[in-house]
């Protein structure tokens, strides 16, 4: 224990006696105090208070319970109210978080709907595309076969006296793979 301390305890420990032997003084007082205050209230019959005294004040008792009791009845109210009140506000915290989890949820729908647009289209345009591609082959067969036709028919109507027409045999598909209808010879 250093020096410090001990001077503080003893510095302490003189302070609480003083106010040990303070407080005893106080003591002593308060009961001579009291012993006088009764002597006096005994001995003077004036010191109580009138009959008509007593009664003011039993009538001021019973009006300020009255609007004590008017006061605990308006707290009531008022502590219902709050109650109510805050069961609004708890429901209506509850419903904006609902709103705004919704919200946030169609946002995103919002932001990915060009990509499952994109992707649908795709998805129809696939189709279409080997539809398209299948047509532009066959045009482009169809092209090369009429000119062959053109081209024999042009060197037979030089060479013969437009006896006849000499068509060529089209292949026929085995069976129609894109409900394209197949060409027929006449």
């Amino acid at each position: 224990m250093s020096q410090t301390d001990t001077s503080n305890i003893q510095a302490l420990s003189t302070e609480m006696s003083q106010l040990r032997q303070e407080l005893q003084i106080r003591d002593q007082l308060v009961q001579q105090l009291s012993q006088e205050l009764f002597r006096l209230v005994k001995g003077n019959n004036n010191f109580m208070p009138q009959r008509s005294e007593l009664e003011q004040d039993f009538t001021q008792l019973q009006a300020l319970r009255e609007q004590l009791q008017a006061v605990e009845q308006q707290v009531t109210f008022y502590q219902e109210q709050i109650a109510s009140r805050d069961t609004e506000i708890y429901q209506l915290r509850q419903s904006v978080q609902e709103l705004t989890d919704r919200s946030r949820m169609l946002e995103q729908v919002v932001q990915e709907l060009p990509q499952i647009y994109r992707r649908k289209f795709e998805e129809r345009m696939a189709p279409v595309r080997e539809k398209v591609a299948i047509l532009q082959r066959e045009n482009r067969q169809l092209q090369a076969e009429l000119q062959s036709v053109s081209y024999r028919l042009a060197l037979k109507t030089r060479t013969s006296s437009h006896s006849g027409i000499d068509l060529p045999n089209f292949p026929r598909p085995a069976s129609p793979q894109d409900g394209m209808p197949s060409v027929q010879n006449a």
